[in-house]
């Protein structure tokens, strides 16, 4: 019970804040990302074996999670409110692909099918994390 009291108040806090709780740290952590994609492999440590798999894993669930509470949030299309879990699962599998062909681009990256494995991995994992969150919420209460 004090859970979904929780939740509830969470889901009114991010409705009532979508500018600077979603928009803002989504746009921010995208072009931080971008960015980070264009570092040289040469530059980044590291620490153990198939690292890159897991950062691409993390990297993509952060970027999805942040995407789809902006698509379900936003207010200008029902269409992509109410479909935002499918349109930011493409948006992640094509966000992916080109993230990895613009790595041919950069000395000591490649572009790597296991890579956009990885991506689209931690996008459907942290869009199942969103999708949770608004189906416990839609469950419990009159808020979705």
């Amino acid at each position: 019970m004090r859970s979904n009291l929780f939740l509830n108040r969470l889901y009114k806090y991010f409705s009532s804040h979508t500018i600077t709780l979603i928009y803002i740290p989504l746009i921010v952590y995208w072009i931080t990302l971008f960015i980070l994609t264009t570092i040289p492999a040469d530059d980044i440590p590291k620490l153990f074996e198939n690292q890159d798999k897991y950062e691409h894993f993390i990297a993509y669930c952060v970027l999805a999670m942040l995407l789809s509470l902006a698509l379900y949030f936003q207010k200008r299309s029902i269409l992509i409110s109410s479909k935002a879990f499918l349109f930011a699962l493409l948006f992640i599998f094509a966000y992916g692909a080109v993230d990895e062909l613009h790595q041919l681009f950069v000395p000591g990256r490649y572009c790597d099918f296991y890579d956009w494995l990885a991506d689209s991995s931690g996008g459907i994992i942290g869009i199942g994390i969103v999708f949770l969150f608004v189906r416990k919420i839609s469950n419990n209460s009159s808020l979705v």
